[in-house]
């Protein structure tokens, strides 16, 4: 079963990442650019507004949200395992926690014009 990611393409950043992560992963990764895709919305039952705010991961039935999604991908490629067990620790997630809805915010407010031309 593969992981779904759901990231926002149109995003610099985001879509910077995203490709650096495509080329160190194998099959198990189903990449999913939220920009127009009225699937990403039923897939997740998620708002637009609420997709370009963070990324999403499912996995079987789970749906992952922000640091739990990059904790997901980190788990499943093994270059970047080691950020998994290191930041699966409480106080180290938080942190992580703290750091990407901190990032996020602003990635928001930079693509917020994205909700006029999709939402």
């Amino acid at each position: 079963m593969k992981i779904k990611v759901f990231y926002n393409k149109s995003c610099n950043l985001c879509n910077s990442e995203i490709n650096h992560y495509k080329k160190h992963s194998d099959n198990n990764f189903k990449w999913i650019d939220i920009t127009n895709n009225k699937d990403a919305l039923k897939f997740t039952s998620k708002t637009y507004k609420q997709l370009i705010r963070r990324i999403h991961v499912i996995k079987g039935n789970e749906l992952l949200i922000g640091a739990s999604a990059f904790l997901e991908i980190w788990r499943n490629i093994p270059k970047y395992r080691f950020l998994y067990y290191f930041f699966k620790i409480k106080l180290s997630f938080l942190l992580l926690y703290l750091l990407y809805e901190i990032v996020a915010y602003f990635l928001f407010l930079k693509n917020k014009s994205m909700l006029k031309k999709n939402g």
